[in-house]
């Protein structure tokens, strides 16, 4: 429960909330303010035209600060209105360890989360169809540009390749927050979610702690309830 940086996986609730939207496959044409951001972009360029659907995938494979910007500005009319209803949701999940203050995640004084409260939002998250399928691609072609044309978008999350039973879900970096990790696997009926915060070793890390997680289930006979158990 202890308070930390979470970098870029701030964008999981960002990226959730995108894709709660109707007309994911609208285009429209960025804000061009909201792109000049820090850090790690999808490519976005002033005049550029993108589908919500398209930043989504943005924020979750290349971790795209420029798309989570952009949509914040598109839905919200403001990054600074994006964040407000990021921080209203996370109340509304019961995330008392969580305060955002970017919409990407880059470091500023207030915004935390912990490993619990990235646990049980990823929970949610993964119970939406298009983000549990973006978040398990290693890399995706989405049409963005002047006008839109396609192009691949690759995936930081390298336990995607690293472990076989790893559907996804988000990474973050920065000086201040260290190496950040958000996975989840399936195995059987089982869905196994593991957060570690500041660890320089995590894709290892992750690996033994999905390993333990299964171990553990398989030793034991759960009631999985609607054929599914989900643990964190």
């Amino acid at each position: 429960h202890e308070r930390l940086a979470m970098a870029s996986t701030t964008k999981i609730i960002g990226a959730m909330m995108v894709l709660e939207q109707p007309n994911l496959d609208e285009y429209f044409t960025v804000d061009p303010d909201a792109i000049q951001v820090e850090g790690s972009s999808m490519g976005l360029q002033e005049g550029d035209s993108v589908s919500l659907y398209a930043l989504a995938c943005g924020m979750l494979l290349p971790s795209g600060n420029d798309a989570a910007n952009a949509a914040g500005v598109r839905l919200y009319g403001s990054i600074e209105g994006f964040v407000q209803a990021m921080n209203q949701r996370a109340q509304e999940l019961g995330l008392h360890n969580t305060h955002y203050v970017t919409a990407c995640g880059l470091d500023a004084e207030g915004h935390y989360s912990s490993a619990f409260d990235l646990a049980k939002l990823t929970r949610v998250a993964l119970q939406n169809e298009d983000f549990a399928f973006i978040c398990s691609q290693s890399s995706m072609k989405v049409k963005f540009g002047t006008p839109p044309y396609e192009r691949w978008l690759q995936n930081y999350n390298r336990l995607l390749e690293l472990y076989p039973d790893c559907i996804g879900v988000k990474t973050g970096y920065t000086r201040h927050a260290g190496r950040i990790l958000v996975s989840a696997a399936e195995r059987g009926e089982s869905q196994l979610i593991a957060v570690t915060l500041a660890d320089p070793d995590d894709w290892r890390d992750h690996a033994a702690l999905l390993d333990y997680g299964f171990a553990v289930l398989a030793s034991q006979t759960p009631v999985y309830p609607q054929n599914r158990r989900i643990v964190w």
